[in-house]
């Protein structure tokens, strides 16, 4: 699977949110949707959609917070 590099912030609960995506790094795969080896058309196309593990994540932001999806779940706590 293709991967990326990123920027992104981290919250308090743990989570990793991406506000930039800074460059792809190809895997070079026939059967990855994302590589630039995958054909054009792909005729009932099964192959991987999904990108593997971020590369690289660097931290542009550190909030005390619950990021936006743990938010509802924790109201009040800190």
């Amino acid at each position: 699977m293709c991967c990326l590099e990123t920027e992104g912030t981290k919250y308090g609960c743990g989570h990793y949110i991406i506000t930039r995506k800074l460059r792809k790094i190809d895997c070079e795969n026939q059967w990855c949707y994302h590589s630039r080896r995958h054909r054009n058309p792909c005729i009932n196309c099964q192959c991987d959609r999904y990108f593997g593990p971020d590369a690289s994540e660097t931290v542009t932001a550190v909030k005390s917070e619950f990021c936006p999806e743990c938010y509802p779940y924790f109201k009040g706590r800190r």
